[in-house]
């Protein structure tokens, strides 16, 4: 990367204040920044290293006002932090690799689009479309009649089984499965259990996001969704038949059972656990290590297991923390009561 102010601040749609032919090869964190960088600030904690930063340039709101003499140069925009972040995606972009890597195995039915890059030990199947710009990192499974998007990215060691659909702009990070059998067996005259084939498939819509090691189960019939703009964590267990509503995120550790539906725009905390088969609203909002049993309306907010509405569960922790002390004096009560019974 190299570029001068100037040119970063046209990209960004900003405005230079200081040196704007200055030259910039790296981005880097404010407090770690050295000649040649640039930075950012959007956290307030971080604006004392505005004065004291090697940066060359710093990022910065269209209302900061600085307090005293700094040494580095302002680019001015309206959201520091979206200017910075399309600076990172811009830096990502440019370091991306182009061509078909040895050993591997790629179908001849295959259809591989333009600037494609194909890491080594891939295996792409039969009949499988992967478009413009697609890069798929080392030891990646694509399965047979799988389509891949435009622009999307596909780390090392990620399974796509058979008859998946990827959309446009996605990221699926090393070590998820999409595609696995949902986990559908029935009894068999009560000795053991007898396996339901899965036979649908999964549809990840575009500018989707999924964590590493995160598992997406193919439907039993029909499709597993996962709707544009969803971002996954780390760790997930979407189940068969799932569907998962636009621009809903969904943190580290969160389990979500077969044929539930969630709405858009939710934001999900970590460890939670969600039964199957319920209907879960727009802008619900769910707290962390959750267990949700029951179908949650339109902009709920809850926490707790079994999840109660937030300002509930605040009344009840405060009951909680007390309970020892509550139990003492309902003791000392019955100590009390059981001398006048006596006495009496």
């Amino acid at each position: 990367m190299k570029y001068s102010i100037q040119q970063i601040a046209d990209f960004l749609h900003g405005t230079v204040e200081g040196d704007s032919e200055v030259e910039i090869y790296n981005l880097a964190k404010i407090e770690e920044a050295q000649s040649g960088d640039i930075s950012f600030l959007a956290n307030p904690i971080y604006t004392p290293h505005v004065y004291t930063t090697g940066a060359s340039a710093v990022i910065v709101s269209n209302d900061f006002k600085p307090e005293k003499k700094f040494k580095t140069n302002l680019i001015r925009v309206k959201d520091p932090y979206e200017a910075f972040s399309k600076l990172l995606g811009f830096y990502k972009k440019n370091h991306d690799k182009t061509g078909l890597e040895t050993p591997g195995f790629v179908s001849k039915s295959a259809q591989i689009g333009k600037n494609v890059y194909i890491g080594a030990f891939t295996y792409i199947g039969e009949n499988v479309k992967i478009a413009d710009h697609v890069k798929i990192f080392p030891g990646s499974y694509i399965g047979d009649n799988v389509s891949v998007g435009t622009d999307t990215m596909i780390f090392a060691n990620v399974s796509i089984y058979h008859d998946t659909v990827i959309g446009e702009h996605v990221t699926i990070h090393s070590g998820t499965v999409i595609g696995g059998d949902g986990f559908g067996f029935v009894p068999n005259n009560g000795k053991d259990f007898k396996k339901v084939p899965q036979i649908g498939n999964v549809i990840i819509e575009d500018f989707v996001e999924i964590g590493s090691n995160t598992s997406i189960d193919r439907a039993t019939m029909g499709a597993t969704i996962v709707r544009r703009g969803v971002k996954l964590d780390n760790f997930i267990q979407v189940a068969h038949n799932v569907e998962i509503g636009e621009n809903t995120v969904i943190a580290a550790l969160t389990g979500i059972s077969g044929s539930t539906k969630i709405g858009k725009n939710c934001m999900i905390g970590g460890q939670v656990g969600i039964a199957g088969h319920l209907k879960i609203g727009n802008n619900v909002k769910v707290g962390a290590q959750s267990g949700i049993s029951h179908s949650l309306k339109d902009n709920e907010i809850v926490v707790g297991t079994p999840a109660i509405p937030i300002k509930t569960f605040k009344k009840s922790s405060i009951i909680f923390k007390n309970l020892e002390d509550l139990y003492n004096r309902i003791q000392q009560l019955e100590k009390e009561l059981k001398k006048l019974e006596k006495k009496y």
